[in-house]
C-alpha cells in the first residue's frame, strides 16, 4: 500500500480577476468586503504552501505571501483575519 504524500500547489504568479462591486453601499461595507476577500486569498495561499496552524502564520509570513501572490501589503487587522480563517480550517 502506498503512503500518502502531501502535495502543495505552486503560488499563482498573477492576481486573481476581480469583479466590480455594486454601487450604493456604505464605504465601511466596501472596506470590510475587500478586507475579507484579501484575507481569504491569503489564507488559501498559506494553506497551499503548508501553513496549517494560525501560530505559524506570522505577520511577516502573511506579508511575504501577499507579495508572492501580487496583493498589496496587508494591515495588522487583515493579518488577524487571515489567522482566524486558518484557525477555522484546523
Amino acid at each position: 500500500m502506498a503512503a500518502a504524500t502531501l502535495m502543495t500547489k505552486p503560488l499563482p504568479t498573477h492576481p486573481l480577476p476581480r469583479k466590480p462591486l455594486p454601487a450604493g453601499w456604505p464605504r465601511e461595507r466596501y472596506e470590510s468586503h475587500n478586507r475579507r476577500l484579501k484575507a481569504m486569498r491569503l489564507a488559501i495561499a498559506l494553506l497551499d504552501t503548508g501553513v496549517y496552524r494560525p501560530e505559524h502564520a506570522t505577520n511577516g509570513k502573511i506579508r511575504t505571501t501577499a507579495l508572492a501572490i501580487g496583493v498589496h501589503r496587508p494591515s495588522d487587522t487583515t493579518c488577524r483575519l487571515v489567522r482566524a480563517l486558518i484557525y477555522d480550517n484546523c
